[in-house]
């Protein structure tokens, strides 16, 4: 083929076409180097032809994948995603791919001649050039063209580093044609390394920290990551006074090396499963044994041992030597999710979040690919994972709102996990205690299977609630009440018993509103048309949405008025009331985060 179709990672909803070179050979779903304007990009080749394209064309410079790293399955929903969010494609397939490790962007600079002549006249008395210019961009100018004088070009980085300049001088310069510009990205080796402790000997005097330290070591074989061993309850310098006198010796290894001979073996199941537990996992089994795409919703109270079917469903997908992918909607819960399944599955088990370090992901991302992780756990990026053999997707905690994309490329986790359920023939599982409106309707038209699981494991009670109308508080005390007579009392039940008590309040800040009573505006953002919330320990106005802030006003900006009013509670506001009726209290109060 003499040309291929290229989505590239810019704001443009279109493919670019370049030629093949002789000897190259680019495939399908594979990501490629290409010149792209002043610049260069890696993008996905979509497609290899021959038709001839109507504008002269640039060569592919490098191909980076001799394989595709896009199936032809994701490739499919990369391309719906952005025909049903709208979305540029080339910004699809960049989210769906976490190997920026793998990408090292060098812009490099050099000194032309209109330079050096520059760099001889900039001491010439009366020079036009030197009247339209303030003395401190001369002299940045001075000293990026002296130092580029000196010899070879300069990457842009140690050009900065070196004359303290921003970006912007340094674009000023390529437009005067006194420097150029040149981009020299290109692939790099990602290998993560990490620092491995190798027991030398274990005979001779030791104290009791680096016995146990040595025992460790011996107890794993003789080889244990450093970073394991931090766990031990044992100073630091401990290892470092070993390594002295020659009981260990710390080396530097590739992660996937370490991995390799540290092997975490699986552990049994062991839950006892009540009828409804059991019901729903004989479908789910059911569902992926047919082999046809099937949407489920298990709707099971808090409590109901959702996981537990997750994890057995899991666990026979597995022993079919199939795949399967677990989301869950915070970076925070991947961690307790992770461990129950590195219980279960060992090192089958792979994590894709956003915490990992570019690094991290990759070498998951590259674990996932080979085939070495068949159980995938993460958040909404983990959706897109290269399993092979995809035969189950869960999402767990399908309600939540962290499944939404909030920047370019925006989409929902959970609709595209039921849409590449759907386009590779496997099930999708979405579980919730309070489904969404729009999951359970489709359960109940019988779009999705609903799985319900009503009681909790044991028959354990459910907390007992009590809804307080604050409206009758107010009848029967004849003040506003925040906190109410019973509540209160609560409260001060738990403190004399010496046990903790944690308030919840979904408002941030100390006042949600900022009201003029003479004429009744509010204090809004300009940029959202939305309250600003007063922020009484920082003193400040904040916009909750883009994060503008604001003086806190003395006056009414419309009116000119000083009768402002800060109405409603936050939390800030609330921790400040309930110090004040329980003084006695210790508190922590994380008033600044949801």
């Amino acid at each position: 083929m003499e040309f291929c179709d290229v989505a590239l990672p810019v704001p443009l909803d279109m493919a670019f076409t370049y030629g093949v070179p002789e000897g190259m050979e680019p495939v399908v779903g594979g990501r490629v180097l290409v010149p792209f304007r002043q610049q260069r990009l890696s993008g996905i080749v979509t497609e290899l032809h021959d038709r001839t394209p109507a504008v002269q064309t640039k060569n592919v410079i490098r191909v980076l994948d001799g394989a595709p790293v896009l199936d032809a399955q994701l490739l499919r929903l990369g391309q719906w995603i952005a025909g049903y969010y709208l979305a540029p494609i080339g910004d699809v397939f960049r989210s769906m791919l976490p190997l920026n490790a793998e990408f090292k962007k060098t812009i490099s600079y050099s000194i032309t001649e209109a330079g050096h002549t520059a760099l001889h006249a900039a001491g010439t008395v009366g020079s036009s050039a030197r009247a339209r210019r303030t003395p401190e961009e001369q002299l940045n100018e001075i000293n990026v063209l002296e130092y580029l004088s000196e010899g070879e070009p300069a990457r842009e980085q140690t050009l900065r580093s070196a004359t303290r300049v921003s970006k912007a001088v340094l674009a000023g310069m390529v437009r005067k044609r006194w420097v150029t510009r040149a981009d020299l990205s290109d692939v790099r080796d990602a290998t993560r390394t990490v620092k491995v402790a190798v027991l030398q000997s274990a005979e001779g005097k030791l104290n009791a920290n680096q016995q146990t330290l040595v025992d460790r070591l011996a107890a794993a074989g003789g080889r244990v990551a450093v970073d394991a061993l931090q766990e031990l309850e044992v100073p630091r310098t401990t290892l470092a006074t070993l390594v002295k006198r020659g009981f260990i010796e710390v080396l530097e290894e590739s992660a996937e090396l370490v991995r390799s001979k540290i092997k975490v073996r699986p552990s049994p199941l062991n839950f006892q499963f009540n009828s409804a537990q059991q019901e729903a996992l004989k479908t789910i089994q059911a569902g992926v044994t047919a082999g046809k795409f099937s949407g489920m919703l298990l709707h099971g109270v808090t409590g109901s041992g959702k996981t537990a079917v997750y994890l057995a469903a899991m666990r026979s997908v597995l022993e079919a030597g199939r795949s399967a992918i677990l989301l869950v909607p915070e970076i925070g819960l991947t961690p307790a999710v992770a461990a129950d399944l590195h219980s279960v599955f060992g090192d089958e088990v792979a994590i894709l979040h956003s915490a990992l370090s570019d690094q991290e992901r990759a070498e998951q991302w590259h674990r996932i690919k080979r085939g070495e992780a068949r159980m995938v756990v993460g958040t909404r990026s983990a959706v897109f994972a290269p399993v092979s053999d995809l035969a189950l997707i869960i999402v767990d905690e399908e309600q939540d709102s962290s499944y939404k994309q909030e920047e370019m490329p925006r989409y929902h986790a959970r609709d595209v996990a039921v849409m590449r359920a759907k386009m590779a023939n496997v099930i999708a599982v979405l579980g919730s205690a309070t489904p969404s409106l729009e999951s359970y309707y489709n359960a109940k038209k019988q779009k999705y299977k609903l799985l319900e699981m009503p009681d909790r494991v044991e028959q354990r009670p459910l907390p007992e609630v009590e809804i307080i109308d604050m409206r009758l508080e107010f009848q029967e005390t004849g003040q506003e009440q925040v906190v109410s007579r019973q509540l209160a009392a609560e409260i001060q039940q738990r403190l004399e018993r010496k046990e903790q008590v944690m308030v919840l309040l979904n408002r941030r800040g100390y006042s949600p509103v900022a009201l003029c009573r003479a004429c009744g505006k509010k204090l809004e953002c300009r940029n959202c048309a939305i309250s600003l919330t007063h922020h009484k320990r920082e003193h400040r106005m904040v916009c909750h949405y883009c994060g503008f802030t604001a003086a806190v006003p003395k006056a009414c900006a419309h009116c000119g008025s000083e009768y402002v009013y800060f109405l409603g509670t936050g939390s800030e506001k609330l921790e400040e009331l309930l110090h004040g009726m329980f003084p006695q209290a210790n508190s922590i109060c994380s008033w600044g985060r949801r």
